[in-house]
């Protein structure tokens, strides 16, 4: 890597990505003026994420007492505590909000606030399947608004810096890498159809997905075991993962092919989602040995036996030693000779928090560590890998058009269908 390569890159990691040509249109705040933000999903995360703005201006959440409770906790006042989070839009003083749904709710509440007018931070994974992810993009492009994926681990130092390694060729020219998610989540039981609890307005929690009748192993959190609301744990967890080995490894296309399998092992309960995945993704380059590139994802979600003994991390493999980190904060190297190395990161400036990361993107106008492209780039191997598991077979891409080859069952998974009566948040075309 050469030296104007490299400092770009520490730019990108350390302080946020070079300033882009849109800054002018995108009436550009004043370093010391508030980013006003509002709250749509008022769970842990999302009241986590708020705090770390420094607060908020509205919260939403069609469980009146979350609604309530974000509001109490944060500061809000009562009247800015809603159910329909069009009220907050409508808002002119609002400059961004957060999206801390039910994945279902990411891409419509993202795609709404963007034409709002709206800066969208956008917990992972950022869409419930591809085609929103692409429909992000577009009109991120279109409103020149900016869109920050909850994938902190590209604003974490020890990421950042590994990759910087990698990139330095600490091991070589990076061939491989494996990215894991293993530990012991929860038996959800079995349960039938009933009335949804008080204070919660349904309709609206699902949205603009296909109707299903309230059951109460599909409310708050288990909503991620569910095809109709979620994405399994390949994209709640192992989005994280995913993408920091995808920024090691250098990729940043769609694969030609993924393959694998996915299956239930362990809980005899009402999940959809396998609790065990094996999935590769593999990248051809130009054909010859030596530019071809390969992702392994490995998920048990019934297991406390991990490799290093940490629930979730990456390794990769390199033509002189492999590296291994996870976000837990842990890095280890090791040369060809499998003999363990230094594997400190060149000291760097502490770069802000992810949240922070976000706020002051739209102070200046430049690019997010996780903007909206590189976050459709990631989870479009979330995607793919659920298809893979659903389906039980290899898929085919072509790459430069995003589209699956040759098998019309999967290609139209990379669809979702919604609510067949209408709904105010199904995106435009659909």
């Amino acid at each position: 890597m050469n030296s104007s390569t490299r400092r770009r890159f520490l730019k990108q990691i350390g302080t946020g990505a070079a300033a882009v040509g849109w800054a002018g249109a995108m009436n550009v705040l004043g370093a010391n003026e508030k980013v006003v933000v509002g709250l749509i999903g008022c769970g842990g995360r999302g009241k986590s994420n708020a705090k770390s703005m420094g607060g908020c201006g509205w919260v939403c959440d069609p469980d009146q007492r979350r609604a309530a409770g974000a509001a109490k906790t944060l500061g809000v006042a009562p009247d800015h505590a809603v159910t329909d989070f069009r009220r907050m839009l409508d808002d002119k003083g609002l400059d961004a909000v957060i999206i801390a749904t039910c994945d279902h709710w990411h891409a419509p509440a993202g795609l709404l606030a963007m034409d709002a007018g709206k800066h969208a931070y956008i917990e992972k994974p950022i869409s419930h399947n591809f085609h929103e992810s692409q429909l992000l993009v577009e009109t991120a492009k279109r409103t020149k608004r900016v869109v920050q994926h909850g994938t902190q681990s590209r604003s974490m130092a020890l990421i950042a810096g590994a990759v910087q390694m990698l990139r330095d060729g600490v091991i070589g020219d990076v061939l491989m890498a494996k990215a894991w998610n293993i530990q012991r989540r929860a038996n959800i039981g079995h349960a039938k159809p009933s009335d949804p609890p008080k204070g919660l307005d349904y309709d609206t929690w699902v949205g603009p997905a296909e109707w299903m009748p309230f059951q109460r192993n599909r409310l708050h959190y288990t909503w991620h075991w569910w095809y109709n609301f979620g994405t399994g744990d390949m994209g709640n967890d192992g989005t994280h993962e995913i993408d920091y080995a995808r920024w090691g490894l250098g990729v940043d296309s769609p694969p030609a092919t993924a393959s694998g399998l996915g299956t239930k092992l362990f809980f005899d309960d009402d999940q959809q989602f396998p609790d065990t995945q094996t999935i590769v993704f593999e990248w051809p380059g130009d054909g010859t040995v030596g530019s071809r590139r390969q992702l392994i994802f490995e998920q048990r979600i019934w297991s406390r036996t991990r490799p290093f003994g940490v629930d979730n991390g990456a390794e990769f493999y390199g033509t002189r030693g492999k590296l291994a980190l996870s976000k837990r904060g842990w890095l280890k190297v090791w040369n060809d000779k499998n003999q363990e190395i230094d594997a400190t990161p060149k000291p760097a400036p502490k770069p802000p928090s992810h949240q922070q990361d976000f706020v002051d993107a739209i102070k200046t106008g430049r690019k997010p560590n996780a903007d909206v492209e590189t976050a459709h780039r990631s989870v479009t191997l979330v995607h793919l890998g659920n298809i893979v598991a659903r389906l039980g077979r290899s898929i085919r891409l072509d790459p430069k058009a995003e589209t699956i080859v040759g098998d019309p069952e999967a290609a139209a998974l990379l669809r979702r269908r919604y609510r067949k009566d209408g709904h105010w948040a199904i995106p435009k075309g659909m």
